[in-house]
């Protein structure tokens, strides 16, 4: 019988997967639980740095469950046009949040080398087109880095406009 391989995070770990963060174009880095992309439950430590860009989306199969291990990260839920309905602040007032299936969310982190943990009903797939808000910027365009402003200080019943 071959004996299962405990997986642990370190705090040398965490802190190792922030400097990837700081170092990867998408200010991101993530070490997997989960031994194969196909696992029915995911499950990752996720280093975000603060300009990290997570549009606005939606995940129609599961739940996202959101830990955070290192830093804040503010948890904003949207209806469908984009008029915020909760806003969270994990690590902060906060310790650990589900987002149910089908609901739109975005992430920012607040500090340096912030870490989130992450569980959700797997196998990975890559987010659709249709699960983008339609009313959200694409990535690395002017208007997504003013909506990351705007998520910092977004409040309940506030929606976004461009500038």
């Amino acid at each position: 019988m071959t004996t299962p391989v405990l997986k642990q995070l370190t705090r040398d770990d965490l802190a190792r997967l922030g400097d990837a963060a700081r170092q990867s174009p998408r200010l991101r880095a993530n070490q997997n639980f989960h031994p194969v992309l196909e696992d029915p439950i995911q499950r990752l430590a996720i280093a975000m740095q603060p300009r990290t860009y997570v549009r606005p989306h939606r995940h129609p199969h599961t739940f996202e469950l959101l830990f955070p291990l290192v830093g804040r990260f503010v948890v904003l839920h949207f209806d469908a046009a984009g008029v915020v309905t909760r806003r969270t602040v994990l690590g902060e007032g906060s310790a650990i949040l589900e987002t149910p299936a089908g609901e739109w969310h975005a992430v920012l982190s607040l500090d340096d080398g912030g870490v989130i943990f992450e569980v959700k009903h797997g196998p990975y797939t890559p987010i659709a087109p249709e699960d983008y808000t339609a009313w959200s910027p694409a990535e690395g365009t002017s208007e997504a880095e003013a909506l990351m402003d705007w998520y910092a200080i977004a409040q309940v019943g506030e929606r976004f406009s461009a500038p």
